[in-house]
């Protein structure tokens, strides 16, 4: 791994979009593979669970279908008088327990089949969490460096405008993803509320505070990482964060909070990486360093004091965690043979193929799977969600406090599965999820 030179790097037209719930600021492309689709994973991996806990054909079918799908196209003026048309989509997979809830993603490579899979990814989520929700998710495919802050703003309100059919605080609450940020939640629940005639903070989380967001939104995904891997080690290999080596792929919200909170709690992290590469220093990188150096150059990139590497060498490295918090499919049966990490946590949505999951199995790799170990975001979500309805609002040590104590309780009920299914981790969260949403559809029952 040579060390790589210094380079500026500077988004176009001063652009003030950040990423909020998913890989974050700098997304980590996936390694030189073919990467499978995000709904085909999902998919494959709901129908592996549904023949291990031998579903009827029927209510199969009725999960494996989005509920609702809109897809949009709208105009917007460029700040050189062009008119420029966006296409985005909002997907409500599941509501047998209540409204749908899930991100909103700006990236250039947004389609349907992603949102399907993400939001049917988000409903096991919500399931598994306790939440009084099913999953969704959305997103418009755009590159957000490539605006301006008028035209993030103008795009933003007049996507926020074509959705609002789907969305509501009683019906479908967005959030931020890859791409977005509180600033972004700001401009979607203003354009929302503005068409109401009075505020709702409610239709939105991840606001900024001043308006109705909950402290400790922005890092609690990220902790939630860091919470659920520390539990892990203690119960698997009686170790603690102090005790292992980290690498983190993707360096954006997910990434950076999740190095900065493990590396708090005494973790020597050792690599990150973001879209433009990554950096490693077997003894540890200083994060306060780093994140100062990100903050001046918008990438980990010629990080001083750390060599040079690629997302792909960064899958690879001999370290005890290794969190993939980039984008879905990065670890794939191309390389997961190759990964020597003792547990694998999942910051991002999808990140190991059904294939990989199977490999890091039969070489001892224990796999965290996203559905419990990046389900702090929704839980202060939901949390955010409660508060800006009764508008009482908790501090931060509380919102922590029962992030904690969700999550942890999730963790041990997927360990009791696991024990008595005699099953991977994966399988026994997803099945304590779909038996929760199979309780509530056959309550509910069908209308008419």
């Amino acid at each position: 791994m040579a060390k790589g030179k210094k380079e500026a790097i500077e988004s176009k037209n001063g652009t003030a979009a950040t990423p909020g719930d998913g890989a974050g600021q700098q997304v980590a492309e996936p390694p030189e593979v073919a990467r499978a689709s995000a709904y085909e994973v999902a998919q494959r991996q709901l129908d592996e669970v549904a023949g291990f806990m031998g579903l009827e054909d029927d209510v199969l079918g009725y999960l494996r279908a989005c509920q609702r799908e809109l897809i949009v196209h709208f105009p917007v003026r460029m700040d050189d008088d062009r008119v420029e048309i966006f296409t985005g989509f909002r997907v409500h997979h599941n509501t047998a327990k209540g409204p749908t809830k899930g991100g909103i993603r700006y990236h250039p490579d947004v389609t349907l089949d992603e949102c399907r899979a993400l939001a049917m990814w988000m409903t096991w989520k919500c399931a598994l969490m306790g939440l009084p929700y099913g999953g969704a998710k959305g997103g418009v495919i755009v590159d957000p460096k490539r605006l301006s802050i008028r035209e993030l703003e103008r795009m933003t309100r007049r996507y926020a405008t074509e959705i609002s059919l789907f969305v509501g605080p009683e019906r479908d609450i967005p959030a931020p993803d890859v791409g977005t940020n509180a600033q972004v939640m700001a401009w979607m629940m203003d354009t929302y509320s503005m068409h109401r005639g009075y505020s709702i903070p409610a239709v939105i989380t991840g606001k900024p505070v001043s308006i109705g967001g909950t402290a400790g939104r922005e890092s609690a995904t990220g902790l939630g990482v860091a919470y659920v891997t520390r539990a892990v080690l203690k119960q698997r290999l009686g170790r603690g964060l102090e005790d292992v080596t980290v690498a983190v792929q993707g360096f954006g919200n997910v990434g950076s909070w999740t190095a900065r909170s493990m590396h708090d709690r005494g973790a020597c992290v050792a690599a990150v990486s973001d879209v433009y590469g990554g950096v490693y220093n077997s003894h540890g990188l200083d994060m306060r360093q780093l994140l100062r150096h990100v903050a001046e150059t918008g990438s980990v990139v010629n990080f001083p004091g750390a060599d040079s590497l690629t997302n792909a060498e960064l899958l690879e490295l001999p370290v005890g965690v290794l969190v993939p918090a980039a984008l879905e499919g990065q670890i794939t049966r191309e390389n997961a043979h190759r990964v020597r990490a003792k547990i694998v946590a999942e910051g991002a949505n999808g990140p190991t193929t059904p294939e990989a999951d199977a490999i890091l199995a039969d070489n001892g790799v224990f796999v965290i799977p996203d559905i419990l170990c990046n389900g702090g975001g929704v839980v202060v979500s939901y949390f955010e969600w409660v508060q800006s309805l009764q508008s009482y609002f908790w501090d931060e040590g509380a919102v922590r406090r029962q992030m904690e104590n969700t999550l942890i309780a999730s963790l041990e009920a997927v360990n009791g599965a696991m024990t008595q299914c005699k099953c991977r981790m994966r399988m026994a969260a997803y099945m304590i999820a779909i038996e929760r949403i199979i309780a509530a559809i056959n309550v509910r029952g069908f209308y008419p």
